[in-house]
This record gives structure tokens, sequence and C-alpha cells, in this order.
């Protein structure tokens, strides 16, 4: 292994850590492990922190040729590969992993929007075609789509604390058996809380993963948000799960895991 991918992926363990300790605590998450081939350093680091704090494990590789190893020599569920590479390009990858027999699902990143290019990748066996620049909010919902087309998130359907389940592919929440109506935002803040239970959250980490921007002290957004999501999660039930860490953010406790 190149000495950049070690480095990679020892920043992909660190980050990864937390995610994937105590599944007991976590839900019932399976891991999902993608690759990640972008040669763009703000890109690759962004979609990098991003994956590992939706619960997924992260290998990251900034050339083609790299890439290609990773996908034949690692066990992925998914690739997020762009266009143009150093060494390889992504086309070159996808064809080296279709001719080799990695049927794993495959994302094409690119800033190039021209259809002969997206005809040419998903002629090649790409799954599917996501423009630069992008809101993470669509990758990460294009990247389900993908995994759940592949069968690969059977273990991961269902987010549970104590008496509360989310379920990831009917969109649906419920509480000791009662059914929450939830909104897509109000959904989306769940999810991260879950996924993360017993770690406080900051608010910028709550305003980059569930809106998709940089944290405004000037908006209250995320506190009216919270203060929704409390009353139809916590306000008729026993234990209360979502707790304020003045001055730190928001950490939803698990009292099995205390």
């Amino acid at each position: 292994m190149a000495p950049q991918q070690k480095s990679v992926g020892h920043i992909t363990n660190l980050l990864s850590w937390p995610a994937a300790r105590g599944p007991w605590c976590r839900g019932t998450i399976s891991p999902v492990k993608i690759l990640i081939v972008e040669d763009e350093p703000k890109t690759g680091d962004y979609l990098l922190q991003g994956l590992v704090e939706a619960g997924f494990v992260v290998d990251l590789v900034r050339d083609g040729s790299t890439g290609l190893h990773q996908a034949l020599t690692e066990n992925y569920d998914l690739a997020i590969l762009d266009v143009m590479l150093p060494g390889l390009d992504g086309w070159s990858v996808l064809r080296g992993m279709r001719k080799a027999g990695k049927d794993l699902p495959v994302l094409f990143l690119t800033a190039r929007d021209h259809v002969d290019d997206r005809v040419k990748g998903l002629e090649l066996g790409a799954d599917d075609y996501l423009v630069k620049p992008f809101a993470f909010s669509e990758l990460l919902a294009r990247v389900r789509t993908l995994l759940r087309r592949g069968a690969k998130v059977s273990a991961a359907e269902f987010l549970r604390a104590a008496d509360l389940e989310l379920d990831l592919l009917r969109r649906r929440v419920t509480r000791a058996g009662k059914r929450i109506d939830l909104t897509a935002k109000e959904f989306a803040l769940l999810e991260l809380l879950l996924r993360r239970q017993g770690e406080v959250l900051p608010r910028s980490l709550i305003a980059s993963q569930v809106w998709d921007m940089n944290f405004d002290s000037d908006t209250n957004v995320i506190e009216v948000a919270m203060r929704r999501l409390r009353v139809k999660l916590d306000d008729n039930f026993e234990p209360k799960l979502i707790r304020t860490v003045r001055g730190m953010g928001y950490v939803l406790e698990n009292p099995d895991c205390v």
C-alpha cells in the first residue's frame, strides 16, 4: 500500500471510530464501506468527513491507479469516483473494476456536464452521475438509494434508542409503538442524533449535516427545530432522550448505554 494511502487510512480510522464503536448503543448499524477516489483535496476531505459522520466506513485515495488497486483488493459496498484523476481517469478505473468482476455501485462526480460524458459513464457500468458543485445532502441521498438498490444496507435499516425506532427505508419514526410524523428536516436531525447518540453534537456540525450550511450564530433555526423534535419525541414519553448541553450543543442519550 502506498504511503499516502496509509496516511489517509489512518485519518479515516480516527474519524470512523465514534460511528463504529458500540453498535448496541448506535442503533442496528452494520458498517457500510465506501471508497472515494478524488484528487481535489477540499472535495475529498469534505466527502470523507461527511460520510464518516453519516455512519459509513470510508477510504479516500487521491489518484486513479491507487483507486483501482483499492477497489480490486478490498471489499467495498460503493465507490465514488471523480472523472478527471491523475494516473487513470475515472472511466478507466470503472472499466478495470467491471473487467475484474467488481459489480459494486459506482457514483461518478465530475465538473463536466456534457450529455456524452454521462452516457459514456453509464455505458461503462456507472450507476449514477452527480455534477459539481453539489449539495452534500443530495449526494448522501443518492448514496443511500444506490445502497438500497444493491441490498447492501439491510442490517442498517433501523436506528434505535430505548423505545424510539427510526426506519430509514420507509422514512417512519415510532416511539413506544406510536407513529410520530416528522418533517424532512426533523427526520434528518433525528437520524444524525441517533447515529451519533451519546456524543454532544455542536450546532456547527448540525448545521452542516442537516441544513448543508455554515453555522450562523444569529439564526435560531437549530434551536427551533430541536424544540419541535423534543415536543414530538420526548414530551409525552419517558425517559427523556434529547438533552441540551449548555454552551456546547445537543446529545441524544440512550439510557441503556449510559
